[in-house]
């Protein structure tokens, strides 16, 4: 097993890749071509329904700026693709280079505890943990556009500014349980 390792090729000029991993690849497909469509500068999508990435294209395959674990809290199976598929990382990616995106919070068949171990997830690795609604073509655009607000910081498109300290403002925090006073 490689690890995916974040500075191990030159990046591309005026362009950006992003790797979306997701096990059941709903929401991942109408978020590629969301996207593709970005004008200001090249955005290159990689799917992967989990990590590791094959060893046949290594050579070819260009350096991933930014990796998303997309989990659809309504399938367990997604949220064990994601943590196992972490372990594929090297750890230089979590400097700013991963970042988690939560589809079907609202729904009813989404048990609370996934939502919570995936917040944990995300606070532990100290990263960015979004919330899309896969449902709507609103929903697939907001998400489009604060990926690609964290895609362009972590591939160096924005001056003056660098994943690590973006990481920093937009990371998962759990708060400690604090004792709250009963009401009974």
């Amino acid at each position: 097993m490689s690890l995916l390792k974040p500075f191990s090729k030159l990046p591309g000029l005026n362009s950006a890749n992003i790797l979306l991993v997701e096990s059941e690849e709903q929401f991942q497909q109408s978020l590629a071509d969301a996207l593709v469509e970005e004008t200001t500068f090249t955005v290159n999508v990689r799917l992967a329904k989990s990590l590791p990435l094959p060893m046949e294209n290594e050579e070819s395959r260009p350096r991933i700026d930014l990796v998303v674990f997309i989990i659809n809290l309504t399938s367990e199976l997604s949220l064990q693709s994601a943590e196992a598929s972490l372990k594929c990382l090297d750890p230089g990616y979590f400097l700013g280079k991963v970042c988690f995106m939560v589809t079907n919070a609202r729904s009813a068949a989404a048990p609370v505890e996934r939502l919570e171990v995936a917040r944990k997830l995300a606070a532990s690795l100290h990263c960015p943990l979004l919330f899309a609604e896969d449902q709507t073509p609103d929903g697939v655009t907001n998400a489009t556009e604060r990926l690609l607000t964290i895609l362009k910081v972590a591939a160096g498109l924005v001056p003056m500014a660098t994943a690590l300290y973006l990481s920093n403002l937009t990371r998962s925090t759990v708060p400690p349980d604090i004792e709250q006073p009963s009401f009974d």
